[in-house]
């Protein structure tokens, strides 16, 4: 399926490498396997996801960052790299899903050896000034039982908009969420 939106499809689009406060923001590659599997398998990072299976079945790691690469993808994700400023070459993920009408969907996960440490603001910081979707609007959603990634939102400028649910795979069961909004511009 190709989508567009400004006037740059999916299949001819060019995903660009965004710089950040302590981080860059750069399309996952190959050598991303081996980390983001080890990653995505642990609990707790899967259960905070809508998508992420526990257990991780084998070749899941290999098999998303293929999607993320391919020309057809409906999403463009971002391996969140600390390698310039001292740290992994994976500290986690970010990911805007293109709606329609200048809107996207932002999405994150932070590797559970770097949470609480601003790495998850700092790429939605730099993801949202760099607005690679010229978007008008993004929105999020997060499991109303992580209050730390709200915080993230709401100190990026996003708006609480209401309540909702959404189906958890690691979970197997609909979690209670809560939904965000963001004006650009």
């Amino acid at each position: 399926m190709s989508y567009s939106y400004g006037t740059i499809d999916a299949s001819t689009r060019l995903q660009p490498t965004i710089p950040g406060e302590r981080l860059v923001l750069r399309p996952l590659r190959a050598l991303d396997a081996p980390l983001l599997g080890a990653y995505v398998g642990d609990r707790r990072l899967a259960e905070g996801t809508r998508s992420i299976p526990h257990p991780l079945p084998k070749g899941a790691a290999d098999a998303f960052i293929e999607a993320a690469q391919s020309a057809s993808r409906d999403e463009d994700v971002w391996a969140i790299d600390g390698t310039a400023f001292g740290s992994a070459p994976l500290l986690g993920v970010i990911s805007l899903k293109a709606l329609d009408r200048g809107q996207s969907q932002i999405g994150y996960w932070v590797a559970p050896s770097y949470w609480r440490g601003g790495i998850a603001s700092a790429a939605v910081r730099a993801l949202l000034d760099a607005n690679p979707h010229d978007n008008a609007t993004v929105f999020a959603e997060v499991f109303q039982d992580n209050p730390a990634s709200a915080r993230v939102l709401t100190n990026a400028g996003f708006e609480y908009i209401g309540d909702a649910e959404a189906w958890s795979v690691a979970r197997g069961r609909s979690v209670p969420t809560w939904t965000y909004l963001r004006r650009m511009g």
